[in-house]
């Protein structure tokens, strides 16, 4: 009885004095691995973060700092490849190139315009970004969040009419896990980050959600329904999965 009772004391001190961090050294450098106790997860869990985003471990509850370190131990070597591959952040500033519906815009600033707009340039596109200098980086901002809600709305709308169906709401949010998402009442929600995508990868998040106002799930009728509206899906997907990461490089706070 004395025992148990030591047991969840030294248990509670535990999750009490949990640190910020863990440090893997790297032969690229010391990895600091942000740590985080989920009173839901039932397995330690490693997530490689964005850029300027740390890993993070996630530990279950009955978990232990010692089982946690072993377990980043054993997949040092994988977390370092994936650090690796994680682009560098984009700062939005003059001087910065963007992609714009995935072509590489240069920043500019000139203030004496009127408004903010994009321009041909002699190597690309420049978007020139009027009033003051400390406003270009919200700016900018705005402007993608225009685009991407033009774009978005225009290409769901569209997958809805062939299928039938009409969303209540579209939603453009900065999700960082997911591109997109449907709710059982019919909102659809995307990253506004897609307009600096391609458009056959906006497109295609476009059709996949639609298709979930049919289909909640990802049923071999769900892929149909995509296929169906988008028959670039697998290289909308490859493009997610090999340069998905570069959009969320571009600096937004």
């Amino acid at each position: 009885m004395i025992r148990a009772l030591l047991m969840r004391v030294f248990a509670r001190k535990a999750i009490q004095t949990l640190p910020d961090a863990f440090e893997l050294a790297t032969d690229a450098g010391v990895i600091a691995v942000a740590l985080r106790r989920n009173p839901r997860a039932r397995n330690y869990t490693l997530r490689v973060g964005g850029p300027a985003r740390p890993p993070t471990l996630t530990i279950p509850p009955r978990g232990s700092l010692s089982g946690a370190r072993r377990f980043l131990d054993r997949h040092s070597a994988w977390l370092e490849r994936q650090v690796a591959r994680v682009p560098p952040p984009t700062t939005i500033a003059a001087g910065a190139v963007i992609p714009i519906r995935g072509v590489p815009h240069l920043i500019a600033h000139d203030p004496l315009r009127r408004s903010t707009a994009v321009e041909a340039g002699h190597m690309r596109p420049v978007l020139f970004v009027a009033g003051e200098a400390t406003h270009l980086r919200r700016r900018v901002i705005d402007l993608l969040k225009r685009e991407a809600k033009r774009d978005l709305e225009a290409a769901a709308l569209s997958h809805a009419t062939a299928l039938g169906v009409r969303p209540k709401q579209i939603r453009l949010r900065d999700q960082r896990t997911r591109w997109g998402s449907c709710s059982g009442e019919g909102h659809l929600s995307f990253s506004w980050r897609l307009i600096m995508a391609p458009p056959f990868v906006l497109n295609y998040l476009a059709a996949h959600e639609v298709a979930h106002l049919i289909e909640h799930n990802h049923s071999r009728r769900f892929w149909r329904l995509v296929e169906r509206l988008c028959s670039d899906r697998h290289r909308a997907r490859a493009w997610l999965r090999l340069e998905g990461a570069t959009l969320h490089a571009v600096d937004a706070g």
